[in-house]
């Protein structure tokens, strides 16, 4: 999370966040379906973020937004060998990440055990807190709703 503005910030520093975020979960999943499709079930939980839908002005969430869209060609393209993919969306974790942040932050084990029965429930997606099920309602209202500095005047 570089804090990179789109309009500013030198675009390596954005292409660093798509390696990490993007690439990175790409490169993850290549490696590991293999091994994965010697079970007849397995499943795999990327973490992306509220960010995924709602955009700050920074190279962060255009990379969350893309793993997002990965998660999903991912879950298609492994669906045949019985791998479930399940997108995990989170706001605020209790994580040295985000630890100089001053908002609520969900617990790493509450987040884990939710992503664990998520996995045996079957489910493709996750969403963590109340921040992330908010944001995702939103989604499918008129851009305003998650953007107000958009409405007219």
């Amino acid at each position: 999370m570089l804090a990179t503005p789109v309009l500013t910030a030198p675009l390596p520093e954005i292409r660093d966040e798509l390696e990490t975020n993007l690439f990175g979960i790409i490169r993850v999943a290549r490696a590991f379906a293999p091994v994965l499709a010697e079970h007849p079930v397995s499943s795999m939980v990327n973490v992306l973020s509220v960010l995924s839908w709602l955009a700050l002005r920074g190279g962060y969430e255009i990379s969350k937004s893309a793993a997002w869209s990965a998660t999903n060609s991912l879950r298609v393209a492994l669906r045949e060998q019985g791998t479930m993919v399940t997108a995990l969306h989170v706001a605020y974790m209790d994580t040295e990440m985000v630890g100089g942040f001053d908002a609520p932050k969900a617990d790493p084990a509450g987040i884990a055990a939710q992503s664990a029965d998520a996995i045996i429930a079957g489910d493709f997606e996750i969403l963590a807190d109340d921040t992330t099920r908010a944001v995702k309602a939103q989604l499918s209202e008129n851009l305003t709703a998650l953007y107000s500095q958009l409405a007219p005047a």
